[in-house]
């Protein structure tokens, strides 16, 4: 079964989102999250 969920890495101070490998490498201005996946819509 697929993971719900992935890894993000984001600034801590400008908020836009980076490598979580550059986030872990800098762990003062970085912040690694875990973020649910979204479900695509279904069209009808």
């Amino acid at each position: 079964m697929a993971k719900s969920t992935r890894k993000v890495g984001r600034s801590a101070i400008t908020g836009r989102f980076t490598s979580v490998s550059t986030a872990r490498n800098k762990p003062k201005t970085h912040v690694v999250e875990t973020v649910k996946k979204t479900t695509p819509r279904k069209r009808k």
